[in-house]
């Protein structure tokens, strides 16, 4: 098929080799997981503690997963929900109630395949949603996708880095991506999810006495 560019960076941008490709305006009928994936699942249930399935978009997609585990002797594995696509998005209330006949689930927000399938102008709204379902469920989220990545990468936090790492407070796992400052990224980021702390849990503010209002005493 055609691919036709729309957009770009004023210098060009790089098609590279095994890059994936969003198709938010469109429902394929294609189960996210694979016969390579499948193939994997008997290493993993010996090995390790949870499974993450990316690309999940529905119940029936949740539903292969749990049986195919259940053929490898995997039950005891968490599974992680990878949310990454419109369809995902939408479907997860129905998803959470199917993964959640296992003992262990989590959910992953994948902002960035998120972002391209929603629109950047609504990943903030669709993240909030993603965060007020899963603490409905009691289901741990994970943040992820370039948090602290300037910092991580460069050595150099961004303003909006910071503020968005202050945000990754109400979910129970962020994810770092490697760089070679990624072990003063860690500490950073332990700093500020620390201070927040005091001031909110989950989504509900804590109402903490100021230390403004107590200096100005």
């Amino acid at each position: 098929f055609w691919v036709k560019i729309q957009h770009a960076r004023p210098e060009g941008s790089k098609l590279r080799a095994g890059k994936g490709m969003n198709l938010p305006d469109s429902q394929l009928n294609v189960s996210s997981l694979t016969p390579t994936d499948i193939s994997h699942l008997t290493f993993i249930a010996k090995h390790a503690d949870a499974v993450q399935m990316s690309f999940v978009n529905s119940a029936h997609d949740v539903t292969l997963l749990d049986e195919a585990l259940s053929r490898v002797k995997g039950d005891h594995l968490g599974i992680v929900l990878k949310i990454e696509t419109r369809r995902g998005f939408e479907n997860l209330p129905s998803m959470l109630l199917t993964a959640m006949r296992r003992p262990k689930v989590g959910v992953m927000i994948a902002r960035g395949d998120l972002a391209v399938e929603c629109g950047y102008e609504r990943l903030a709204e669709v993240q909030e949603e993603i965060l007020s379902v899963c603490e409905a469920a009691h289901v741990p989220v994970i943040w992820a996708t370039q948090v602290l990545e300037n910092l991580a990468q460069k050595g150099m936090p961004s303003r909006a880095e910071i503020s968005d790492a202050v945000m990754a407070h109400r979910a129970e796992c962020v994810m770092l991506n490697k760089g070679p400052h990624v072990i003063e990224a860690l500490g950073v980021l332990d700093s500020i999810l620390k201070r927040m702390e005091q001031h909110q849990t989950k989504k509900r503010a804590l109402l903490r006495a100021l230390r403004l209002a107590q200096n100005g005493r």
